[in-house]
């Protein structure tokens, strides 16, 4: 399943709080999660990123874990190719 998880940092982004991050990123990637894109945004949100696990429970574990640090809003990505206008195939 692809997620887009939407950050906002609730601490002041130092060396510390990135280095925890990278951290966590690193241990997700051992597991079950795959990160397809990570970009720092302007606006709203500091971070957007698109990562796959195989369902709902793997991602919210993987949000829950870095709630200390972030906001996250997290939606359920699906491919446009697999849907039509009247709704999915």
């Amino acid at each position: 399943m692809l997620f887009i998880a939407l950050v906002k940092f609730r601490k002041t982004l130092s060396k510390q709080v990135v280095a925890e991050n990278i951290r966590d990123i690193e241990a997700d990637t051992k597991g079950q999660v795959r990160y397809l894109q990570i970009y720092w945004t302007l606006g709203r949100y500091d971070t957007v990123v698109i990562f796959e696990a195989p369902d709902e429970k793997v991602a919210m574990n993987t949000v829950l874990k870095r709630l200390d640090r972030m906001e996250i809003e997290t939606l359920v990505a699906v491919p446009a190719e697999r849907t039509s206008p009247a709704g999915p195939e």
